[in-house]
């Protein structure tokens, strides 16, 4: 038995600006996204290879969340396309028509719905499978029981898959994006850090706080090495905050049992009503509940 989360607004995103005609519903509405989404659950759920028994799919609805009280640069919603927009309350509904358990973040992003469901239920599963392109939520991984999945490019990262592609251990996440920053999310990360430095100072030391203030105690070779301790020492407070900002609530108040997530089939109701809103769909459930 295998437990899918997915990012459900990576998956919006992805959908709204993958390269395929535009999509608008009978009253003009653009429906791309959501289309497209509903597109993809369908193939997940279909997927011979995923096994899909249990599901939930999380959004961000607002994209603001608690960490944008505790730092002012912190991504928000402005700028956002006013179609996109348009469409996350409808996606959700799109996506619970098909069955599958949505969890609508407010306070919350879908990040932290996705690292509680893999701390909760991973000793209940045989793997719990994250789906997203997200290098955030690499940080949850655990060995082969809790694994990544980027379906885009098709591959799957176990531990040593996180520590491939980071060159840190998963635990180590939110230290390196502390240092090397994260524009998605709006951390700016430590001047001169970028990846392979931080990584080889975080598989040497695990934490930021565990690096030695001194360039002269590291006892692995980076380049600049006294500079960058000398900024890094400046900016502790600051690298405090953004790992904070990079680590994920794994507390989120999620109301369901993991039986609540079994997948049964769509709701033929619910489906057919959205298929007539959006004017059709190229797919259609294979089990009906």
């Amino acid at each position: 038995m295998r437990l899918h989360v997915v990012d459900g607004t990576f998956e919006l995103y992805r959908a709204q600006y993958a390269p395929r005609p535009d999509r608008a519903a009978p009253d003009g509405m653009d429906v791309k996204g959501v289309v497209g989404v509903m597109s993809s659950m369908l193939g997940l759920l279909d997927d011979a290879d995923e096994q899909v028994t249990h599901i939930a799919v999380a959004f961000d609805n607002p994209i603001e969340s608690f960490r944008n009280e505790m730092f002012a640069g912190y991504k928000t919603g402005e700028g956002m396309e006013p179609a996109l927009v348009a469409q996350m309350g409808l996606v959700e509904d799109a996506v619970a028509a098909l069955g599958i358990t949505v969890w609508s973040m407010d306070r919350y992003e879908a990040d932290d719905a996705l690292a509680t469901a893999a701390k909760r239920w991973r000793d209940h599963v045989a793997q719990v499978r994250i789906l997203t392109a997200d290098k955030d939520l690499g940080q949850c991984v655990t060995g082969n029981r809790v694994v990544q999945v980027d379906r885009m490019r098709r591959r799957v990262f176990d531990e040593d898959g996180v520590r491939q592609r980071n060159g840190c251990n998963p635990a180590s996440i939110p230290d390196w994006l502390a240092l090397v920053g994260d524009t998605a999310d709006g951390i700016p990360g430590v001047p001169g850090f970028g990846a392979k430095t931080a990584a080889t100072l975080l598989t040497r030391y695990g934490t930021v706080e565990a690096i030695p203030p001194h360039s002269s105690d590291w006892d692995v070779k980076v380049r600049s090495g006294i500079r960058l301790a000398q900024t890094l020492n400046e900016m502790r407070d600051e690298v405090a905050l953004y790992k904070r900002l990079a680590t994920l609530a794994e507390d989120v108040p999620l109301d369901e049992s993991l039986e609540d997530l079994r997948w049964r089939g769509a709701d033929r109701e619910s489906f057919e009503r959205l298929e007539k809103r959006l004017g059709g769909m190229p797919m259609r459930p294979r089990r009906w509940r």
